[in-house]
């Protein structure tokens, strides 16, 4: 074991020639056609430092590989078995690009007659990185778990990849905290053991996932997942931000033959703890017209739904959303291809109802402290239509004395609007 402390092995592993047999044989180790370190310095028997290493193109699952301050600590019992093996080998920070993969042989370089006493393998039990991206390419953007702390293990001739903590950005979903991922990318599969993440890691809330993706000649996909106490208005589109609050829980599944939407069936819950809606133009002419300020906002007791799917066709069942003492709706709803078709029930205190002549000819079922009514849906999802209204009209046609009552209520509130309430 005296040759490994000697000088002549220092120079030699110093040197640009053992620089380029590490590089040729480090990017055949993780399927890259070439690679590239700084130079390399030995630091003790079997420790040796590089400042950085970089490879591109890869073959196999890792498309290209970045990293910064590399600490690698070599195991000499490998020569005996003909390989470079590295048992440890850590890098300060580093970029990972990740693919999917088709499978194609790879070249076999030829080689000298001597090679046949060298090592003829480079073998990594593992490497590390305390700040690490692992990116890839969705919707042609750079996606990924970035600023986390990664460790990489052989799986046969593919990697198995483990990040902890750092920040998931990819587009159509908000930036989410990472709190571990487990995955493996073969020339066959694509597998993700464990998701966890969270809008905020130091909350209650999780969203956690796994998943299966035939990347072979079947390209099936297989995607279950939870989420609870998840605040919702990160995920809503801007224009709604401002008018729904909550923390959604549920489930999801998702299958298909492949990954494109026209492919995909699945089926989902969803329920909102705390659910508040307000600031909408339609609540605030409700509760001018009914004289009811509490309709400008809902604070919702129950808000929950089962839904499921198979393209193009949506349907959401099982719907309740109530404010106790105020309102409740039950009921189905289907979309398929824009179209919408539904029955909602429509209940209402008799308190909420008194702006209404006769309201029981339209909400003509009492149950639970509500009257109730049908209503039906129908249009599409940018015209909606309802048959509610209509009914509402025509109680207004059969008692003009209300409905000038409600013409006067909307003449006050202009008045108030323009002139000042104080005057």
């Amino acid at each position: 074991m005296a040759v490994f402390y000697s000088p002549l092995l220092t120079h030699y592993v110093e040197s640009n020639a053992f620089r380029a047999a590490m590089e040729a044989e480090t990017a055949k180790g993780l399927h890259f056609p070439q690679s590239r370190y700084s130079p390399i310095r030995r630091t003790s028997a079997f420790t040796a430092q590089s400042e950085s290493f970089e490879a591109r193109n890869g073959e196999k699952a890792m498309k290209s590989l970045d990293g910064r301050g590399i600490t690698a600590t070599f195991d000499p019992l490998g020569v005996f078995v003909r390989q470079w093996r590295f048992t440890d080998v850590r890098v300060q920070s580093g970029d990972v690009e990740i693919q999917i993969y088709k499978a194609n042989p790879e070249a076999v370089a030829p080689k000298p007659w001597f090679a046949i006493f060298l090592p003829n393998r480079v073998y990594i039990k593992k490497i590390e990185s305390e700040q690490a991206n692992i990116t890839w390419r969705f919707r042609g953007e750079r996606a990924g778990f970035f600023g986390t702390q990664l460790l990489i293990t052989p799986h046969g001739p593919d990697f198995e990849y483990v990040a902890t903590r750092g920040r998931l950005k990819m587009p159509l979903l908000p930036d989410l905290d990472l709190r571990r991922a487990h995955l493996l990318i073969t020339k066959t599969l694509l597998t993700i053991y464990d998701l966890d993440l969270a809008s905020d890691s130091d909350s209650g809330e999780s969203i956690h996932a796994q998943a299966n993706a035939d990347i072979g000649k079947d390209k099936s996909v297989d995607l279950r997942g939870n989420f609870n106490q998840v605040p919702i208005r990160s995920w809503l589109p801007a224009e709604w931000k401002e008018h729904l609050a909550g923390s959604a829980s549920g489930d999801l599944h998702w299958a298909g033959k492949d990954p494109k939407l026209e492919s995909s069936s699945g089926e989902g819950s969803l329920r909102v703890s705390n659910g508040r809606i307000d600031n909408l133009p339609f609540l605030e002419k409700l509760a001018e017209l009914a004289q009811k300020k509490t309709f400008e906002r809902l604070d919702l007791n129950d808000c929950s739904l089962r839904f499921g799917w198979k393209y193009p066709k949506i349907d959401i069942n099982n719907i309740a959303i109530e404010q106790r003492g105020k309102f409740r709706i039950e009921g189905e709803i289907s979309i398929e291809e824009r179209r919408l078709r539904g029955t909602i029930r429509l209940g209402l205190t008799r308190e909420y109802l008194d702006w209404l002549p006769n309201p029981e000819e339209v909400f003509n079922r009492k149950q639970g402290g509500y009257l109730w009514t049908n209503v039906r849906l129908f249009g599409t999802i940018d015209d909606p239509g309802q048959d509610l209204s209509p009914r509402i009209i025509e109680l207004f046609k059969q008692s003009p004395g209300a409905y000038l009552g409600l013409l006067f209520r909307q003449f006050e509130g202009w008045l108030k609007k323009g002139f000042g309430s104080d005057h």
